[in-house]
């Protein structure tokens, strides 16, 4: 039997956050995505402790400075890509006035960071934004291509196709038929 979940990435994380700080009685504030403002001092033995315990699930703490901007970074796209009220919102201008450095500082740093530019990277990010919606929701493409804020649905298809290269109506067939496998025959 398989049994498929959905979760929140990101709810799953502040409440594992949450239960490893108050588990060492840290005093903290959860801020932006991947964000913890620690009250006080924390003891090397304390962030050890932290580190190690967090380490099992995938999630370090970030020492270098380029690191956590570019972690920033792509925290505050999805936060943008998400948000319905920030739609109209130019993403230079967002990232800067967020982040408070220059747009050019920050592409720059991401660019040579990960190898890609901001704009490949949201990009990617709402191409993977849009195979969750087409799998986890009943929204039509055009309704997805609208709540991404692409100008058309031909628009998102063909970044999809670049990307993926599936179309989206390929690409939910064969998630269709991964999530019904009675459908599927056995060997």
């Amino acid at each position: 039997m398989i049994l498929f979940v959905k979760y929140d990435f990101n709810q799953a994380c502040k409440t594992l956050l949450k239960e490893h700080l108050d588990a060492l009685g840290i005093l903290y504030t959860l801020g932006g995505l991947g964000e913890v403002e620690i009250k006080g001092n924390l003891t090397e033995e304390k962030r050890s402790l932290l580190s190690n315990s967090l380490k099992k699930y995938g999630i370090q703490i970030l020492d270098d400075q380029k690191t956590t901007l570019v972690e920033r970074i792509k925290n505050a796209i999805d936060e943008l890509l998400k948000n319905e009220e920030l739609k109209s919102v130019k993403v230079s201008t967002y990232l800067a006035d967020t982040l408070c450095y220059s747009y050019a500082h920050l592409s720059s740093l991401f660019s040579e960071s990960t190898y890609t530019s901001i704009e490949n990277y949201i990009i990617l990010r709402k191409v993977d934004l849009a195979k969750e919606l087409m799998c986890n929701t009943d929204h039509t493409l055009t309704e997805i291509a609208f709540q991404l804020n692409y100008s058309s649905v031909a628009h998102l298809s063909g970044q999809f196709k670049k990307t993926t290269g599936l179309t989206p109506s390929a690409f939910l067939r064969i998630m269709k038929k991964k999530m019904n496998p009675s459908n599927n025959p056995q060997p």
